[in-house]
């Protein structure tokens, strides 16, 4: 079987399982946010349940629209902030003592490798990067797995891609995702694992990991998995809350399609409205002006992700007519960057630091766009409309060419502001 299969045949208790196969399977953690965790505790109040399943196993994190921007989320974060009292939550994070919730559960150790994760917000796949079978589901889904501490799957059929090659100047785990959903389409990997492989992978640090587990809904993938190595074990060992197992493909497990990338041959790449496939090199893009860029998210918010963008932005000044963004994943990513002197090169380069928030990536605040304005953003979706106003632009790319289109004033090659 695959790492996948593994992890989902053990929680359902069966020696093995199939693609296709319909289970019921314990989950280790279920996660909720400020806007699909109300919904669901809704639901669970009209089932006539009285007590989650476990109150350590059930996470609750504000995080999209926070802190508050207006009386409706204020009242959507007050209704699971009563919930994790009243229920003795033990994982919930209040703002200015969490996060963004990808990024943070992994920093906590709340999610651990063989681990069953599910979240009522489609990128709770980035757990993959870890090990961990990690998956978005339904509000109402999430209400059953909170009260009986399980739920129904179809296993996935599994794809693998394998990374080989030595990367260049600029590139990141960001192009390693945008080249392959560029390849293989947004719906190329739908309702399917993707198990990411190969010695290009086995040298990404694990920030870069998250972010492509964190990108393989936008293939439409199930799971973006990678199975733990040295890499994943160093960040593991010093962060879990509780045991773990490590789970590996068997060698012959059945993948319905692999893929080889040669990363060599890759530069930095830019995701151009509307759809995240849409993906050029930075080089061909040609003059395209922009009015803001975010650097931050649960896709490239991580204190990696800063230090990229810092590489650009030191001794440099953001151009006078683009606003920058730059948004911290955690308390503590943001703790980190301030120990590190990176916010002082980001004010002095005429950058806004943000609390952590999900904020601008889904036009929620901290960056809304108006009519017409295009925004560079190291976030993980470009659709019509994302970002703010449905005549706006969103183009995705990694922080080294976030940084640099602030700089430019338009999207540009790192190598042309250094």
């Amino acid at each position: 079987m695959t790492i996948a299969e593994k992890i989902l045949a053990d929680h359902a208790g069966l020696r093995e399982v199939v693609p296709g196969e319909i289970i019921n399977a314990k989950v280790d953690i279920a996660l909720g946010n400020d806007v699909t965790a109300p919904i669901a505790i809704e639901s669970f109040k009209d089932l006539g349940a009285d007590a989650v399943f476990d109150p350590e196993r059930v996470v609750l994190v504000p995080d999209h629209f926070t802190p508050n921007k207006d009386i409706k989320s204020a009242q959507q974060c007050k209704v699971i902030r009563e919930f994790a009292r009243e229920q003795g939550i033990q994982h919930y994070f209040e703002v200015g003592r969490g996060g963004i919730e990808h990024a943070l559960l992994p920093e906590q150790g709340i999610v651990v490798p063989g681990d069953l994760v599910v979240g009522a917000d489609s990128h709770t796949c980035t757990y993959g990067a870890i090990g961990a079978f990690s998956t978005g589901v339904g509000s109402t889904d999430l209400a059953a797995a909170m009260i009986l501490g399980e739920l129904w799957f179809k296993v996935p059929a599994s794809m693998l891609f394998i990374y080989y090659g030595r990367r260049g100047d600029f590139v990141t785990g960001k192009d390693y995702i945008l080249y392959t959903i560029g390849l293989i389409g947004v719906d190329g990997a739908r309702y399917r694992a993707m198990e990411f492989t190969g010695e290009a992978i086995s040298t990404l640090p694990m920030d870069e990991r998250f972010t492509m587990s964190n990108m393989a809904i936008e293939a439409g993938g199930k799971v973006g998995i990678i199975v733990p190595d040295k890499v994943t074990l160093d960040y593991v060992k010093v962060r879990a809350k509780r045991p773990y197992k490590v789970y590996k493909s068997d060698e012959g497990a059945c993948y319905v399609e692999t893929l080889e990338i040669d990363v060599s041959k890759l530069t930095p790449l830019v995701a151009l409205p509307h759809l995240p496939e849409n993906v050029r090199p930075v080089e061909e893009i040609g003059n395209i002006p922009v009015d803001q860029v975010v650097i931050g998210s649960c896709t490239n918010g991580r204190i990696t992700d800063l230090r990229q963008a810092a590489d650009i932005l030191k001794g440099k000044k953001v151009h006078p007519y683009v606003r920058l963004i730059i948004i911290p994943a955690t308390q503590e990513v943001y703790k980190e960057a301030m120990r590190e002197g990176l916010f002082e090169v980001f004010l002095e380069a005429g950058a806004a630091i943000s609390t952590p928030t999900c904020g601008p990536c889904l036009g929620g605040h901290m960056g809304v766009l108006a009519e017409g304005e295009r925004a560079v953003a190291t976030t993980n979706r470009n659709f019509v409309g994302r970002m703010g106003h449905p005549k706006s632009e969103v183009y995705l790319s990694n922080p080294y060419v976030a940084a640099a289109s602030a700089v430019a004033g338009r999207i540009a090659h790192p190598r042309e502001v250094l």
